[in-house]
């Protein structure tokens, strides 16, 4: 390699490397959510911010991050339902409400699955596969809304179901910026 090739090639490894260390966590969500619009940039950051990893992350941490924070969600909707279900019957929920619940409790136990697929593919760099995940389990929490409305009952679980929304539209959209 000549001189001026090497230069060239070492200001864009520095380049790099610049932009890199600049993917904070509000540089990313801003641009997570310039990029598309179901990402609630206060959120992001909020969300983001919050979890041991994030500090120092470039945008491939991020996004592992959010999958990661959609593994936590899920297992916690998980953890919420069995709580109802062990209890006896009758005790704060009807029949309608069991029912729903424990089907509810199968899909976010596979929307578990599917966050934690979505860290292996991201980390793996397979980012299509990633985003697949993350989008798969979206719609599991969007099955789980349907189930209570078909049952005609409210969801105890409908904060969980919102957050798995924004978190993986957080997911994918970081993941859309590093391909």
């Amino acid at each position: 390699m000549t001189s001026p090739s090497k230069r060239l090639l070492a200001t864009a490894v520095a380049l790099a490397t610049l932009l890199a260390a600049d993917a904070t966590v509000e540089t990313t969500c801003k641009a997570a959510a310039g990029a598309d619009t179901r990402v609630d940039y206060g959120f992001c950051v909020s969300e983001l911010s919050k979890h041991r990893d994030s500090p120092g992350a470039d945008a491939w941490g991020l996004a592992k991050v959010a999958a990661n924070l959609g593994v936590n969600n899920a297992g916690g909707a998980v953890r919420d339902a069995d709580a109802v279900l062990s209890s006896p019957p009758g005790a704060g929920a009807d029949a309608k409400k069991r029912a729903a619940l424990g089907q509810c409790r199968r899909l976010y136990f596979d929307m578990e699955l599917e966050f934690a697929g979505a860290y292996d593919e991201i980390n793996a760099r397979d980012y299509a596969a990633g985003e697949e995940m993350a989008a798969e389990a979206v719609t599991l929490a969007r099955r789980c809304d349907d189930v209570f409305a078909e049952a005609g009952v409210p969801s105890p679980l409908a904060r969980r179901g919102e957050y798995a929304g924004k978190i993986g539209a957080v997911c994918t959209a970081i993941t859309d910026l590093i391909k």
